[in-house]
């Protein structure tokens, strides 16, 4: 039988039930006596080895049996739960994940998993495992996280290769701690280390035998890398290999959900039922029906396409003044705006979807530190356009692991700050508006000014004369500086300097803002603003000369008319005075270089912009009013046109580019 036709529907509902057992398995380490969510756990779990032995995929299917097997003795009572016990299961679940984006990405799934087995059957036969146990790791095998792989994907996009280095010490070496911080001091010259293995930590207290391996991107190539380091004594041997990082990440899979043939659906029921004779609660029959997203992407475009001729159709109308005409074009336009709301609602996902993998990590992140820390999830049903849940995982990953290792305190030093030891870490997502807020909020250390003042000034950031005047507003935004970072030692979670301006810089090309505020020994909070949606956007249209420029509404704070003797110069710049605030006066003509544009009026109309606290006055000829607009492309050849973020095709035919306020402004 080919099987290949359920492959889609495999691995959809494989993905469901894993993330069904990632949720249970963290409600029952709070409630170890529920048995009602081990027998949910166990029929998730039963159902996926059912599903993979159809799928003929061996590994998961073995694996799958084996962690039924612990899950039974749970249910049983043979075994009790313990945190040890659930590494071993939540390390089996990784393996399942791995292999099912293995099948995702086009491969057979197939995956070393005898270590976990064997780690499970011993804990059947009733060895429970402790702590050493449950964290054992192969000698030097490197195990790259999300986050690994995000660091390294976005370092190849910039033109770095990565490398995995593995030294060899001398048998006679003995200070071998100091040998490892000469390595890593002839890499940081050339390069950045990713990751350690063994951990940074253990390096450093030279709790390793003779080798260790080190991930690093640098432009170097690996001759001169292998040369740096073999000129360092008591070193016997250096092997530098190139790394290619392919794992998908969970947010760079694009699901495609056909609809469930009948047959398996009713075979999986029937087996189900078979297998678990516990009364299940009877779900509500849900309406709907799975769409392929590249079936929405498509309507997307062609509503797109009936927009630009609806605007044009109302240029005629209003040309004619015809009254029949008009009152059509009207309730056409009526139509369109409410299937334009439908279509957008269509392709709206809860943040539920990115927000789902957050509590595992933040579980595993609080025991690799030794912290205690609960993540509350608030408004996980908040819904967001897909384009920009596509792209928002990564940023959050790096905000909670920035939030767990730098805000969150170790339990002694809350416990003598008179703070509860265990910390709180709040994830929230609401609508305001036309946006998507989602903050992030610790109960933990705050930041420190002068501590990021004290790292601004010594990386040329700003000026100790600068530093002397900056608000505590203006400290805080130098964190998203390039390579800034306040650790104070490398771990393999925070403090190489990466992570802060790459959220930023996620989060300005998708429209939206960071910012920051934080209170020293009581927290910080970071807040993400987006917009719903990417692709129909409202903007200002404005005249420059003979040529029309869209200024989105999002970025836009009010229009003004300045008289010329308001206008000053300061360092030759022009600028004005806007409510108490000098803010730069920006000549869209120059910009541009716009073609017969006169500066003759006494009076010039401007359009204050802003992004973050940060704002500017666009200098235009007139304004000609608002509309929603279709934002396309500008294409690879004119990717990297200054201060456009594309172009839009008005009413009367003609391309107005739509101006990125960000890139002026900064």
């Amino acid at each position: 039988m080919d099987m290949s036709q359920y492959l889609d529907l495999f691995i959809d509902e494989s993905k469901e039930h894993l993330q069904a057992i990632n949720e249970r398995l963290l409600e029952l380490e709070k409630t170890p006596e529920d048995m009602s969510v081990v027998n949910d756990i166990f029929r998730s779990a039963h159902t996926l080895k059912g599903m993979s032995a159809t799928m003929g995929v061996e590994d998961l299917a073995n694996l799958t049996h084996q962690m039924e097997n612990v899950l039974d003795g749970i249910r049983n009572r043979r075994l009790s739960v313990t945190p040890e016990l659930l590494d071993v299961i939540f390390e089996a679940v990784d393996h399942l994940e791995a292999m099912i984006s293995s099948i995702a990405a086009g491969g057979d799934g197939t995956r070393d998993v005898r270590r976990t087995v064997e780690q499970l059957k011993r804990i059947e036969q009733g060895e429970m495992p402790n702590k050493q146990a449950a964290r054992e790791e192969p000698p030097l095998e490197h195990a790259y996280g999300e986050f690994e792989y995000y660091v390294l994907e976005q370092a190849k996009e910039q033109g770095f290769s990565v490398y995995e280095i593995r030294v060899r010490l001398r048998d006679d070496c003995l200070l071998k701690a100091a040998r490892v911080y000469m390595v890593f001091e002839q890499l940081n010259e050339v390069g950045e280390i990713v990751k350690a293995m063994p951990p940074v930590e253990m390096l450093e207290e030279e709790q390793f035998d003779r080798e260790f391996l080190v991930t690093v991107v640098s432009k170097a190539p690996a001759d001169e890398l292998q040369k740096r380091l073999m000129g360092i004594s008591e070193i016997d041997d250096v092997k530098v290999s190139m790394l290619s990082s392919n794992e998908p990440s969970a947010e760079s899979e694009k699901a495609s959900a056909p609809q469930q043939p009948a047959a398996m659906e009713q075979a999986e029921a029937v087996q189900a039922e078979a297998e678990a004779p516990e009364k299940q609660t009877a779900k509500q029959a849900t309406k709907t029906i799975r769409v392929n997203i590249e079936r929405l992407d498509m309507l997307m475009n062609l509503f797109e396409e009936l927009v630009v001729d609806r605007g044009r159709l109302e240029q005629i109308s209003r040309e004619l003044n015809h009254a029949e005409l008009t009152e059509t074009v009207e309730r056409m336009s009526r139509i369109s705006s409410d299937l334009q709301t439908i279509i957008l609602n269509m392709r709206m996902v809860p943040v539920e979807t990115v927000f789902n993998r957050f509590p595992r990590m933040v579980r595993q992140l609080a025991r690799e530190l030794g912290k205690k820390v609960r993540l509350d999830v608030i408004g996980a049903e908040t819904e967001l356009d897909r384009t920009v849940i596509d792209e928002i995982g990564d940023p959050l990953v790096h905000l909670l692991r920035n939030a767990l290792d730098h805000g969150i305190e170790a339990p002694d030093v809350r416990a003598a700050r008179g703070k509860p030891e265990e910390g709180t870490i709040q994830l929230r997502a609401y609508h305001s508006g036309n946006h998507v807020f989602i903050e992030i909020e610790d109960d933990g250390a705050g930041i420190s000014r002068e501590k990021v003042l004290k790292k601004a000034i010594s990386r040329g950031i700003v000026s100790p004369e600068e530093a002397e005047h900056l608000t505590d507003e203006q400290v805080y935004e130098l964190i998203f500086a390039p390579g800034f970072s306040t650790a104070d030692h490398i771990s393999d979670i925070s403090g190489r300097g990466v992570g802060l301006d790459v959220v930023k810089s996620t989060i300005e090309s998708l429209g939206g803002t960071v910012a920051v505020d934080s209170r020293p020994g009581q927290g910080s909070l970071f807040s993400i603003q987006l917009p719903l949606t990417l692709s129909i956007i409202s903007v200002l249209l404005v005249q420059i000369a003979a040529e029309t420029y869209a200024i989105p509404l999002s970025s836009i704070m009010e229009t003004a008319l300045i008289r010329k003797e308001d206008v000053f110069y300061v360092h030759n710049q022009p600028v004005i005075d806007f409510r108490g605030k000098v803010v730069p006066l920006v000549r869209l003509k120059d910009v541009f270089a716009v073609p017969g544009a006169s500066d003759d009026s006494e009076t010039v109309p401007a359009v204050i912009v802003r992004k973050g606290e940060k704002l500017a006055a666009l200098a235009v000829d007139s304004f000609i009013g608002q509309q929603e607009v279709v934002l396309k492309s500008l294409g690879n050849y004119l990717s990297s046109v200054f201060a456009i973020s594309g172009a839009t095709i008005l009413g009367d035919g003609r391309v107005a580019l739509i101006i990125d306020c960000n890139a002026l402004v900064k």
